[in-house]
């Protein structure tokens, strides 16, 4: 081979490793900043609901002289007997409702819990799932077996450094570029409503409800809606997954020219299998 190619290929080989470092595939992605800590979640207690007492009716007194003012005496009639005054049934006393019990404080366990995303993608021409998966989730709530309508959940904090798939390349783009974690290494949902939830649940039974709220991916964000299924596996364990989708285009997260790479779906499945433990 002549010095002319291998001058030429050497040019080529490093104009493709300057492309391939400016669009992030072959930096290393950034690695975490700390260990992934859930955020303290505030209880919110409702106020109970008390009776009040009602006032019972005052008597209307029953006149017993004629005015004096009455010109004419008037004739005399017999005097009516008036039924003696029934006494009044006793006014019951107000009863309080009883307030529920303290509720029980959950955490997620990064040891048993996974967050995962996948969309669709053309790969050298065929059609293929994506995958992305960490364990760095964290996240707090309140549950009461008993009044389970009152169910709190916190925030939900993903370490976005964290995600990986099963291409190194496609690993350093969504770090990198896609998500660009240097920047923000955190995706965050801050739930804001729960529906669906029945008064009370016992150990052993699955329960289907939603969670809504707010989802930032970078420095964007949008309402969400999961819908979750979790089972009450004992006092002390809940374990269940919630399942969402958002698209790429409402989070402005573009994917960078890569040959053999096209068609990526804008849909993206959001899943969080998680299983949370009281606290000792």
């Amino acid at each position: 081979m002549s010095v002319k190619k291998l001058l030429l290929l050497w040019a080529a080989a490093l104009w493709v490793m300057a492309l391939g470092t400016a669009c992030g595939l072959l930096q290393d992605p950034p690695a975490p900043s700390s260990t992934l800590e859930a955020v303290p979640l505030v209880i919110n207690t409702p106020e109970t609901a008390v009776a009040t007492a009602t006032t019972p009716p005052t008597a209307t007194a029953i006149p017993t002289e004629t005015p004096a003012e009455t010109a004419m005496e008037e004739p005399t009639v017999p005097a009516t007997a008036v039924p003696e005054a029934t006494e009044e049934p006793p006014t019951p006393e107000p009863t309080a409702t009883e307030p529920p019990s303290d509720p029980i404080i959950f955490t997620i366990s990064q040891a048993d819990s996974q967050v995962r995303f996948e969309l669709d993608e053309d790969l050298a021409g065929a059609r293929k799932t994506v995958i992305g998966e960490t364990d760095q989730v964290s996240g707090e709530l309140a549950v009461n077996f008993d009044a389970l309508s009152l169910t709190q959940v916190g925030v939900i904090l993903i370490n976005a450094r964290t995600f990986a798939t099963d291409n190194q390349f496609r690993n350093r783009a969504i770090n990198n570029e896609i998500l660009d974690t240097e920047e923000f290494e955190f995706i965050t949902f801050t739930p804001t409503a729960i529906n669906g939830l029945p008064d009370s649940v016992a150990v052993g039974a699955a329960v289907e409800f939603t969670i809504v709220g707010e989802l930032t991916i970078r420095d964007v964000t949008t309402e969400v809606t999961f819908a979750v299924t979790a089972t009450a596996v004992s006092e002390t364990q809940i374990s269940g997954t919630a399942m969402a989708t958002v698209l790429r285009g409402d989070y402005g997260l573009e994917i960078p020219s890569v040959p053999n790479v096209a068609n990526v779906e804008d849909e993206v499945d959001i899943y969080i299998d998680f299983v949370a433990n009281a606290a000792n």
